[in-house]
């Protein structure tokens, strides 16, 4: 490896899909090493890579996937204008993934991506969301069917370790050759991956600096002794990332990513990364204060981060670097056949069971964001509807265990919305793809402290979303203060209209990612008297779907801003008296001999004749048939006399001639 200093153009068009990595053209400037030994020509090698695929094998160009068969052509075209070109990828190529893939347990993305081409790829932190015996076993074996390489190559993680040891837990890198050039690539995922997928699966390893972690296996790769790996280039894929995607917010990002991309030991040339589903591309100085690339491609296959490298082999020194995105979509590329037939296969037998009508909506109902999904850290009328249902499922007349009063719903756990496109109606498939977890319901007690305190950890300053708002069910309300201090961001807390009692305890239900801590969540984890309910969420789903003719959006506002205006109260309106039916000739009604009203259809109080009985107790009446104001005067709609407002309209009149009197008078004047 060699520092690099000027540089060349990227000779292949990349744009992003957002306006942030807009100067893509400008970071395809390279970076020069010392020229190449004059005997020998440089070696071409040609990197390619997504990150956070997310299973989505289909093509779907409105959310900016071109799908799986067409990532393979891609592959195709570069491999044949550079043979020494290598795909790969920084993570989360299962997990949270489509219905096609998630029903068939991710398999057929496993298998597309690697008759893709795919040949060394990081875990993300979705790999782990069945667990670290899932992706040690089965999915490790799986990638190794599907591509004929070492599955661990597909499963890196250097910074993942036996819990409480500095043992490797994963393959820490992948070595691979292009015409005697060593090119090594070192795998990290995420530090906060321990509070984004289920503790329990995760029991028995941990996570540690990705910046310890990489700075030792490239010292290791670049010490001389062939028998611990040895590379002349080393790229790291990284599965985390900023939520910026200007280059200078990506340089100073005061997160462990940041730390990664700026003190990675300057044996480092190239960073793949992923996790924030952001796209961008640029050159950022590393220790010694040489420039490399650091990229990431957005997300779902849309995106290709390309790096091309200009290595003398005989140094190992790369000469020359340019980096780009490329939006495979503005390529056109035709899909592949063979990964197509994969496809097809695995959404043929999904529509098995996808196609089945669960019910249907009234409207759409969405993430958070302008772009729905966009913001986690803001009230979603799809989060409420979520929590709303966890805790019908938990709280219904068929469910046999303590009833939940309170739910929470996580907006990470949230990957697709229920549009009501023609008809309203949502299938299995289309429930599915909002909660693809496969989490269960769990009940625990809370006490109303305790509860604050979840809802003040929505707050995580320093982490890659600052805030993550909370789904809450019906009855549970909350104000809150943005600008304020860390702890005292919830001003407020009602249930069911009261203030929350702090020394109570309440019985809520979340789901077992919430239950165990993810999210950083971590009161969840000191809840007491817990209960699996044994439903899984999507389940729960379907049961709702069952119970109700139509689901509506659940309403915003169960969080409010101190912040925002409070809008002024609407007057309540006066009565607007009954006007009297004019004789038709057929016979009227006779009075009720008992002396009570008479009532409307369907049970509505309506207008009578005056029976003389004394008025029902105030307390006790609808609110909403009394008018505005209250007393004793108040008109009631049982027919009180009306002669007392000729005397007031009299008095009115006279009034208003005082009125006019005293306008004309030129004292009045100002």
């Amino acid at each position: 490896m060699s520092n690099r200093t000027a540089g060349r153009a990227s000779t292949r068009s990349g744009l992003t899909r957002t306006a942030g990595a807009a100067a893509v053209a400008a970071l395809g400037t390279a970076l020069l090493a010392p020229a190449a030994s004059a005997a020998v020509a440089p070696v071409e090698i040609d990197l390619i890579a997504v990150n956070d695929f997310h299973g989505r094998i289909s093509e779907d160009l409105f959310n900016g996937s071109v799908g799986a068969a067409a990532i393979g052509t891609a592959v195709e075209a570069f491999e044949a204008e550079n043979p020494n070109t290598l795909f790969v990828s920084a993570g989360d190529n299962i997990g949270a993934s489509t219905f096609e893939s998630m029903s068939q347990d991710d398999n057929p993305t496993i298998d597309a991506l690697g008759a893709a081409g795919l040949s060394v790829s990081t875990v993300g932190n979705h790999e782990f969301d069945r667990g670290f015996d899932d992706l040690s076993g089965r999915v490790v074996d799986r990638w190794a069917a599907s591509t004929g390489l070492p599955g661990g190559d597909l499963a890196l993680g250097a910074n993942v370790y036996a819990k409480g040891t500095t043992e490797p837990a994963l393959e820490e890198y992948a070595i691979r050759e292009f015409d005697g050039v060593s090119v090594g690539f070192i795998g990290t995922v995420t530090e906060q991956t321990g509070t984004l997928v289920s503790p329990d699966g995760i029991a028995d390893i941990e996570f540690g600096s990705q910046l310890e972690a990489v700075n030792r296996v490239s010292a290791q790769l670049s010490d001389d002794d062939d028998s611990n790996g040895e590379a002349d280039v080393i790229v790291v894929l990284t599965h985390d990332g900023s939520e910026a995607e200007d280059c200078a917010a990506v340089a100073s990002a005061e997160t462990g990513y940041g730390d990664l991309i700026r003190n990675a030991s300057a044996d480092v040339d190239a960073f793949f990364s992923g996790h924030t589903h952001m796209g961008y591309a640029c050159q950022i100085a590393g220790p010694d204060g040489s420039e490399r690339a650091v990229l990431q491609g957005n997300d779902y296959g849309s995106t290709f981060s390309h790096v091309s490298l200009s290595v003398d082999p005989a140094t190992g020194d790369v000469v020359d670097s340019a980096a780009e995105l490329v939006d495979l979509a503005d390529q056109g590329y035709a899909p592949d056949p063979e990964i197509q037939a994969i496809v097809d296969d695995a959404v043929a037998e999904a529509e098995i069971v996808g196609g089945r009508e669960l019910g249907t909506i009234s409207d759409d109902i969405v993430r958070g964001g302008e772009v729905p999904g966009d913001d986690r850290g803001v009230e979603s009328t799809l989060g409420n509807l979520v929590a709303d249902i966890h805790l019908w499922a938990t709280s219904n007349d068929s469910y046999a265990g303590e009833p939940a009063e309170i739910a929470f719903m996580n907006p990470g756990g949230l990957r697709a919305d229920l549009l009501y496109g023609e008809d309203g109606v949502v299938t299995f498939k289309e429930a599915a793809d909002v909660q693809p977890f496969a989490n269960t319901l769990v009940t625990m007690d809370l006490t109303g402290a305790q509860i604050k305190a979840v809802l003040e950890e929505q707050w995580q300053p320093g982490n890659d979303r600052p805030k993550l708002h909370l789904g809450i069910s019906e009855g549970l309300q909350y104000w809150y203060d943005d600008a304020a201090a860390a702890g005292a961001h919830v001003t407020a807390v009602e249930f069911d209209g009261e203030p929350l009692d702090m020394d109570a305890t309440y019985r809520i239900v979340t789901n077992s990612f919430l239950a165990s801590g993810g999210d950083n969540f971590a009161t969840f984890a000191e809840g007491t008297n817990r209960a699996d309910s044994g439903q899984v969420d999507i389940d729960a789903t379907v049961a709702f779907f069952g119970a109700f003719d139509v689901v509506d959006p659940a309403p915003l506002g169960r969080a409010a801003s101190v912040a925002e205006e409070t809008p002024e109260p609407t007057p309540t309106p006066e009565p607007t008296p009954t006007p009297t039916p004019t004789p038709t000739g057929e016979p009227t009604a006779e009075p009720t001999s008992t002396g009570e009203p008479t009532e409307k259809p369907g049970g509505s109080d309506g207008p009578t004749e005056p029976t003389g009985e004394p008025s029902a107790d105030p307390g006790t009446a609808d609110p909403s048939s009394q008018p505005a104001g209250g007393g004793d005067d108040e008109l009631a709609e049982t027919g009180a006399t009306t002669a007392w407002l000729v005397g007031a309209g009299s008095l009115l009149v006279l009034l208003g001639t005082v009125l006019m009197v005293l306008r004309r008078s030129p004292s009045a004047k100002h």
